[in-house]
């Protein structure tokens, strides 16, 4: 068997902390064996997509297009020879490779993604593929720490990119391309599509799953509904009841922390703006059935869903990914046959409404992703580093390249139950 090799630790920028970024500061340790056929792979892969990798000192390699910059080769290479998707994402948080058009060079691989593994190791992706750990499983107590994860990071570094509604969802725009300024509207157009669907009016008790910073909860108090809106996380809970409080609906609106399995009551109207994407597909089952139990009759559900093809959920459900270990620990985005098959088994609920508008979220994206980078000086002066701030982008850019790709979708669905007589 080839010995492990490893690398003198990567320069990184000064301010990086060595002991929160281990797996980017220091190299991996693999086998020259498996970094040669990491290579082969990536370089047969990318000859063949309509991009321009150049290896720095050696050749360049591709049909032809944006431009990815590959710094230093032999450290990108063995990043993927040793974690696969989540080694290149580790080599840009690293600064190994770089792109001019990050989203460009992140469209192309996304629109190519079913194919850049060659299908015999696609049918042996449970061997080389990691497995997600078993502490981002999402009972109620893992569901906390992967929430917190993310949305705990700091609320003066998510106001610092998004707009002043601090909605962290897709907008719903009149045109493209958008302009910042145009997002809060873009925004409360998304919220007030979902609660005209969810028929909120004046006395309309809601219950809200997901409740982000809470502008959701304050536009339907303004019509008059009673909200009741879950979180699991504590600091989105404390400014969204201070925003509800200075809005002045105190008396309408009810924040909560609390797991959505632990909700009880019944309300005449549901609506959860990607949430579900975060409950994990081991407890989908569970998340509609609570649905189902909690909703009164005649009432409707409202749903925002981030999805992915069906046979792509399927040949990845149980990977673990870059996307997992950096930015959502513990998510899984379904497809609509996924709701589908959990639906009609587990519960009364059928879908009687489907609105897609994925070109809408990338926009979104492009829009959160180039205020992040002109307010790179804030995010400094948060405490957020050099290579978080590389993480965070690549987060941005990645999502954007899915919906622009269109591998990724989002969805508004409006769910009633199937009464029985």
């Amino acid at each position: 068997m080839t010995a492990p090799t490893s690398a003198p630790p990567a320069e990184h920028t000064p301010g990086t902390d060595p002991q929160r970024w281990p797996d980017i500061i220091e190299q991996p340790r693999v086998s020259r064996a498996r970094t040669a056929v990491a290579e082969r792979l990536v370089r047969h892969a990318l000859a063949r997509l309509p991009l321009r990798a150049r290896l720095a000192g050696r050749d360049d390699i591709g049909l032809g297009g944006p431009l990815m910059d590959i710094r230093d080769p032999d450290a990108f290479f063995r990043r993927i020879g040793a974690s696969g998707l989540i080694g290149f994402g580790e080599s840009y948080m690293a600064g190994e490779w770089d792109a001019p058009d990050l989203v460009g060079v992140l469209t192309v691989l996304a629109a190519n993604a079913a194919g850049l593994v060659p299908r015999p190791l696609q049918r042996l992706r449970g061997i080389w593929a990691p497995r997600r750990p078993a502490a981002q499983l999402n009972t109620p107590e893992g569901s906390r720490d992967n929430i917190s994860h993310h949305y705990d990071l700091s609320n003066e570094l998510f106001a610092l990119f998004l707009d002043e509604t601090l909605s962290y969802s897709s907008a719903v725009f009149r045109g493209f391309p958008a302009e910042h300024g145009l997002l809060p509207a873009a925004q409360h157009r998304k919220i007030d599509r979902l609660l005209d669907a969810a028929g909120v009016t004046g006395g309309t008790r809601l219950l809200e799953i997901g409740t982000g910073w809470g502008e959701l909860a304050v536009r339907a108090a303004a019509r008059g509904a009673r909200v009741v809106t879950v979180t699991l996380s504590g600091e989105q809970r404390e400014l969204a009841r201070a925003r509800v409080r200075e809005a002045g609906y105190e008396d309408r609106v009810e924040v909560r922390l609390s797991d959505y399995r632990h909700v009880t009551g019944d309300y005449d109207a549901i609506v959860s703006v990607e949430m579900v994407e975060a409950v994990g597909e081991e407890f989908w089952p569970v998340y509609f059935e609570t649905l189902d139990r909690l909703l009164a009759p005649g009432g409707r559900i409202a749903l925002q869903a981030i999805t992915m093809p069906d046979d792509r959920l399927r040949a990845s459900r149980s990977t673990y990914t870059w996307i997992h270990k950096y930015i959502f620990p513990g998510g899984l985005l379904p497809s609509t046959e996924a709701v589908e098959r959990i639906t009609t088994r587990h519960t009364r609920l059928r879908t009687t409404q489907c609105i897609r508008f994925g070109a809408h979220y990338a926009e979104t994206l492009r829009l959160w992703r180039e205020r992040f980078a002109e307010r790179a000086a804030e995010v400094d002066a948060l405490g957020f580093d050099a290579v978080f701030r590389r993480m965070w982008t690549f987060y941005l850019a990645y999502s954007e390249a899915g919906f622009r790709s269109g591998y990724l979708d989002v969805q508004q669905l409006l769910l009633t139950r199937e009464e029985t007589a």
